[in-house]
């Protein structure tokens, strides 16, 4: 076999291969072999057909088309290999010439993994959020916890901003109640914002027994997104009751003796936050300027799935779940359908063109992943999954997904010693020491999101 590449573009290459007819001979055989399983012919016995029968009856050229979709897949790996090549997807693949007992010539034209020249990323610089905790940040945290530790008591009075009501719902559209509008017993918080837009006007001011119409639309359901008559009856109305911030309220909701031990606990568990979104947004404005530094071109026809699953997941997925079409969720978002795509292509690019460099880093460095590291990464992914690990590494085995999240590893130590390697400062102008934040989190959302698309680029 001889085989040469043309240079389409920096992202595209064309194999010419030409195959002696003698190499075809395993695919003949197999081709034969095949046939005679799938035909009879009256006088000989089924599988001992001979192959001038075959010819005969059937033709010698089904014999070799058989014989060419079996051999073409070899022969295609081969001229990749002897180039080197790394392809991203299917290729194209024209029979250029056949002829029976002489040759076999076709091209391939196939998306490669563009040529990345990693520039010295070690002057990068990038300024991120001081991490600064508030009296005041302390005092929310710690109101949200007594919120949490709220009693209601019933109250003989018109309902206010705050109580606890328990209500009756039905629906309708278009006159009909709906099958699944009705709910009885529904306990909800007057401005919490929890159910239907404009229930909380309605039900102010209601006593129980009382009872309220007003017009809404329906977030999920079988009328998702459509207008309805809401009737609510109010069956009680509770008064809800905060306890005291002292140190019996500390012991109540904590493992502290104090509430002094507590405003101090929250202002820890607060600095923790904020270090590891400082720690996140570090990670994603020093990957913005590594991408400005390199030219990663890339692969249309990559781009075209990229943008195609991003759209299929928001849509199908995402969306779906929230009982939404694409329309109702552009019209909440205050976006255009041109808008949309511009985002949708931008992110698809960036998204690409991470994985490109991240990977690129990955071999310059030679890293490599532990199954120590693997199997943390594993559990944090299990975790945000909402799945065991168990069953979260039984399915990704069941899916062949464990070079995927191999690659995730690997990008989040390429990403983090970029990071390393950067100056960070904070808005006060003083320098960042990451170290101790981008072990939890260099293999996050911004390492990850460098994996989109990971499954089609290495299909």
């Amino acid at each position: 076999m001889k085989s040469a590449v043309e240079t389409l573009n920096p992202t595209r290459v064309r194999l010419t291969v030409e195959v002696p007819f003698e190499e075809l001979k395993d695919s003949l055989d197999a081709a034969y072999k095949k046939i005679n399983q799938q035909v009879t012919v009256k006088g000989f016995r089924k599988g001992k057909i001979p192959a001038r029968v075959i010819d005969q009856r059937f033709g010698r050229g089904a014999v070799l088309e058989e014989a060419v979709n079996d051999a073409l897949p070899k022969f295609y790996t081969d001229a990749v290999n002897e180039a080197e090549l790394t392809p991203l997807g299917q290729p194209e693949v024209d029979i250029t010439e056949l002829k029976d007992g002489e040759t076999l010539n076709f091209t391939a034209e196939v998306d490669i993994r563009p040529a990345i020249e990693i520039p010295d990323y070690s002057g990068i610089e990038v300024e991120v959020d001081a991490v600064e905790v508030t009296d005041e940040d302390v005092d929310k945290a710690v109101e949200q916890l007594r919120e949490r530790f709220a009693s209601t008591s019933p109250v003989e009075r018109a309902a206010e901003d705050g109580d606890v009501v328990t209500i009756d719902l039905e629906a309708k559209v278009d006159g009909e109640v709906l099958e699944d509008g009705i709910a009885d017993g529904v306990s909800y918080t007057i401005g919490s914002g929890e159910l239907l837009d404009g229930i909380d006007d309605a039900v102010k001011g209601v006593e129980a027994g009382g009872e309220a119409t007003f017009t809404s639309e329906l977030k999920g359901g079988s009328a998702a997104g459509k207008e309805a008559e809401v009737t609510v009856k109010v069956t009680q109305v509770a008064a809800r009751e905060l306890p005291a911030l002292d140190d019996d309220f500390a012991q109540l909701a904590s493992e502290f003796d104090t509430l002094d031990e507590v405003r101090a606990d929250s202002r820890k568990r607060l600095e923790s936050m904020k270090q590891y979104d400082q720690a996140t947004q570090a990670q994603e404005r020093v990957l913005d300027k590594l991408l400005e530094l390199v030219e990663i071109p890339v692969p249309e026809k990559l781009l075209e799935d990229e943008i195609n699953t991003r759209k299929h997941n928001l849509e199908h997925h995402q969306l779906g779940q929230m009982g939404l079409t694409l329309d109702k969720y552009l019209e909440i978002q205050g976006k255009t359908a041109e808008e949309f795509e511009t985002e949708t292509r931008d992110a698809a690019v960036k998204g690409i063109k991470t994985q490109f460099v991240l990977d690129e880093l990955v071999n310059k460095e030679k890293l490599n992943v532990s199954q120590e590291e693997l199997t943390e990464h594993l559990m944090r992914r299990a975790a945000s999954s909402g799945m065991s690990p168990d069953q979260f590494a039984q399915a990704v085995v069941q899916n062949n997904q464990v070079p995927l999240l191999v690659g995730e590893v690997a990008r989040g130590k390429a990403l983090a010693v970029v990071v390393e390697a950067a100056t960070v400062k904070d808005t006060n102008g003083e320098v960042v020491d990451l170290e101790d934040e981008e072990d939890e989190s260099a293999e996050g959302e911004t390492a990850e999101a460098a994996a989109e698309g990971e499954e089609k680029a290495e299909a």
